[in-house]
């Protein structure tokens, strides 16, 4: 009976570890799917958007560190949905339809707001 708890107690903490090692290579492996990226951001009431530069692809914007909606306010727009330049830092995830429009199959997950600017820069990102 002694050898049988102490199996099962052997088996549970080998559960266990494995458990907790799976969790730190997947949090690891959001880390490493961080990349810089280039284009327009709009925002306003019912959208937060954000289109490529490169391809002219659009996400929806997810501000993990909600310091791009307040660097898009303090840029003093009038009315919202005016897009603006930026580079940001973060990750792409496949939008939770119940939250997100259903124009939107992605979500940038922004980590890190780098630039922000009214002035739109020539080349893809000109309008």
């Amino acid at each position: 009976m002694r050898l049988f708890k102490q199996a099962f107690l052997f088996v549970v903490l080998l559960g266990v570890a494995v458990t907790a090692c799976n969790r730190t290579e997947k949090a690891e492996g959001g880390k490493s799917k961080l990349k810089i990226v280039k284009g327009l951001y709009s925002f306003g009431p019912e959208m937060k958007s954000f289109t490529l530069c490169e391809d002219g692809r659009e996400y929806w914007v997810t501000d993990s560190v909600k310091n791009l909606e307040l660097s898009y306010s303090n840029l003093g727009f009038e009315k919202p949905y005016e897009p603006v330049y930026v580079e940001l830092e973060g990750y792409i995830a496949k939008s939770d339809t119940s939250t997100v429009s259903a124009d939107f199959d992605s979500t940038l997950v922004v980590t890190k707001v780098i630039k922000i600017s009214k002035e739109i820069p020539d080349g893809p990102c000109g309008q």
